[in-house]
């Protein structure tokens, strides 16, 4: 028995939901908390306009507030116009696929409505198939609005700060970096509790109806994991598109051709550019990151279903994984006073290792949490499901399963920080390749890139080996769990890099100093690692969520071994590594063809607009939003409908055997390529060489 009680898990679990999102709440306070004036702005947009205390060079004035506030403002129009009609299209995909859902688990037994011999507690019955059907939808629909909601949550805290980020440069680099911080803190905390919080709700409103079965409950409620990743697919592919398309038209045309500073005023893809970052790396993340958190809780709690305290209804030892993610809120909360309260950045050399220092305590600060959570949460000796076998495992295991992931996410963070950050010599080096023209820049980008992957593979190999042996499929869940425990930290420090972004921006645009562009180039520069680390994260907790989906998959399926000298297996072996190419190769496209359309549209601006370039005439900024918009939604959903729909065509036509070896094989190509992609995007973003 679990030394903790089951009425005492059911106070821990909503409370640590709830302070989290409190703590979230405060956050969003602080960064409102500044002296405050309503003006109306030029276009009759009514806005509370920040005033500073401290005035430095004589910008402090109502004139630079006021364009701040209506670049602010054209900035959130664009990125929740852009997701108001994502959303409209995934409402559609949401109800098409959720029918689909329920299509194929009712038909299974012919849409049942009697009850069954369980599959793994002998001697019991379930609940009909289409019991599970129904539930299994519910399920998906609410990991869904989650994920929407998520990402939707980042992007309005991410569009409300950027400006004050801004102005608060006028005080110093460390008032903007506390503006900055605390704003994704919001994002983080809300996103990781309001996740546990829903998913806690759904598990305890569908025992009412399940009671004893839990075999049933915890394999309807996987639902919600299969919602999350879904709209984390189109978010992040529709988001993806939109802010490349965006910064390519930007830049090529404003630096390259027209000689102008990136943000310029005068470039009319400047504020697409600006929306991108928020609906791409901020909306697009969240909902990334969201989806890899509810698969690895589903998952784990699918698992455990079936194990020794499944079968005998422990609900603490059940809610083992919910409980770490409890622990995770509480150890963020105490980790992100270390960036905002106990230590003050001075200088712009303490920007970096604060958000490093952020890392490392909340990992050291999380094992001590794994160990009280595993000790009181778990019997001290139990049994897990391992493939139509038991296998004896002891709380210490778990211990060591969920600490072994979260310190490989340290190690993956770190490697991808190297990789990225302009304080060491892979970015120094692609900087000094540019000397030599485009070509040898590339190719050292390129080069880099393929050796970033080495040590996070190793670090996810060594996890995957570590957490198997002791803990067998389960084992590796929690492993991915333990990955993402500390996921508020994490996405505040990922959405701190994209508000600095658009705080430089803001200020370019508003005409604001050198002096104050300096500072938020320094916020920014700090931000493009930080980006990078925050999908270092999304990859190695991806992986290991995959293969325990993957186990989960299989032992479904009654698949004991997957032989790969088998023509099935190995045909969907190979397909199934070629198919993260294919997708590739649809985004970029994708991303190509709005960008020409981008391109175009700003050379036609620059070229028939008369006084634009001399600065007398604001350019048609509407339009780049409209044409990012449009291309972004249009060419998402073949790379979607790829993901989505291969699985049931393989399945369907080529049988459970075949298709295990697709995901195997996507999975193992599909960490490669994000891993190389990230580390050569990042290491190309730096608006300046070191």
């Amino acid at each position: 028995m679990s030394a903790l009680s089951e009425g005492l898990t059911q106070i821990v679990i909503p409370l640590a939901s709830l302070v989290g999102i409190g703590f979230a709440l405060l956050q969003w306070f602080l960064v409102s908390r500044v002296k405050l004036s309503s003006q109306d702005s030029s276009n009759g947009y009514k806005q509370k306009l920040i005033e500073s205390d401290e005035e430095e060079e004589g910008i402090n004035n109502l004139e630079i507030s006021i364009k701040c506030t209506e670049i602010q403002h054209a900035i959130s129009v664009g990125a929740t116009s852009f997701l108001f009609t994502e959303y409209k299209y995934l409402g559609i995909f949401m109800c098409v696929f959720g029918a689909i859902i329920f299509l194929f688990l009712g038909s299974v037994k012919g849409f049942s409505t009697k009850s069954e011999p369980c599959t793994y507690s002998q001697g019991n019955t379930c609940k009909p198939a289409l019991a599970n059907a129904i539930f299994s939808t519910i399920a998906f629909l609410l990991g869904a609005l989650t994920s929407v909601l998520s990402g939707y949550l980042g992007m309005k805290i991410a569009t409300y700060a950027n400006a004050r980020t801004t102005l608060e440069a006028r005080k110093g680099v460390g008032k903007a970096f506390i503006t900055a911080f605390r704003s994704g803190a919001v994002m983080g905390f809300l996103l990781a509790a309001n996740g546990l919080l829903v998913l806690y709700v759904s598990i305890n409103l569908f025992k009412l109806y399940y009671g004893d079965d839990w075999e049933g409950l915890y394999e309807s409620i996987t639902g919600y994991g299969l919602g999350g990743s879904s709209m984390a697919l189109f978010g992040r592919v529709g988001g993806g598109i939109y802010t490349k398309a965006a910064d390519v038209g930007a830049d090529l045309v404003g630096k390259v051709e027209r000689n102008i500073p990136e943000d310029d005023p005068r470039n009319p893809a400047v504020i697409a550019d600006n929306v991108g970052d928020n609906v791409g790396d901020i909306a697009g993340m969240g909902s990334d990151l969201f989806g890899s958190y509810a698969e690895s809780s589903c998952a784990a709690l699918f698992v455990a279903s079936i194990s020794s305290f499944g079968i005998s209804h422990e609900f603490t030892a059940m809610s083992y994984p919910l409980l770490i993610s409890s622990m995770g809120i509480v150890v963020c909360l105490i980790t992100t006073l270390f960036a905002t309260d106990l230590f003050e950045i001075k200088k712009v050399s303490d920007i970096e290792p604060s958000l490093k220092r952020q890392l490392l305590i909340s990992t050291v600060l999380m094992t001590a949490g794994i160990a009280v959570v595993s000790f009181f949460a778990l019997p001290s000796e139990f049994t897990l499901f391992n493939f139509g076998t038991e296998k004896e495992v002891k709380n210490w295991h778990l211990f060591f399963c969920v600490a072994i992931g979260l310190w490989a996410g340290l190690i993956i963070g770190y490697t991808t920080e190297y990789y990225t950050s302009n304080a060491y010599s892979p970015v120094q080096d692609v900087a000094d390749a540019c000397r030599t023209g485009a070509a040898t820049n590339v190719i050292f980008g390129l080069a880099l890139g393929y050796k970033s992957v080495i040590i996070p593979i190793f670090a996810i190999a060594i996890a995957i080996y570590v957490s198997f042996s002791l803990a067998a499929m389960y084992g590796i869940a929690v492993a991915a769990l333990g990955m993402l425990s500390t996921i508020a930290t994490g996405l505040a420090i990922d959405a701190y890099g994209p508000i600095s972004d658009n705080a430089g921006g803001i200020a370019e645009m508003a005409g604001m100093s050198h002096k104050i562009r300096e500072r938020t180039d320094a916020l920014d520069a700090a931000g493009n690692t930080t980006a990078a680390i925050g999908k270092g994260f999304a990859i190695g907790s991806a992986a290991l969520v995959s293969l325990a989906l993957f186990g989960a998959y299989v032992s479904r399926a009654g698949i004991k071994t997957v032989d790969v000298l088998t023509p099935k297996a190995f045909i969907g072996l190979i397909v199934g590594a070629m198919l993260p190419y294919w997708f590739s190769a649809m985004t970029m496209k994708s991303v190509g063809s709005a960008a020409l359309k981008m391109v175009e549209e700003v050379r036609r601006q620059f070229n028939t607009i008369p006084g634009l370039m001399e600065g007398r005439v604001k350019p048609d900024y509407a339009n780049c939003v409209k044409i990012s918009t449009d291309a972004s939604l249009r060419e998402m959903i073949p790379p979607g409908a790829l993901v989505m729909l291969t699985p049931l065509i393989v399945g369907t036509l080529f049988g459970v055997e075949t298709l295990a070896g697709v995901l195997a094989g996507a999975l193992v190509s599909g960490v490669q390529v994000r891993n190389i992609s990230i580390t050569f995007t990042s290491l190309c973003s730096y608006k300046q060489t070191p």
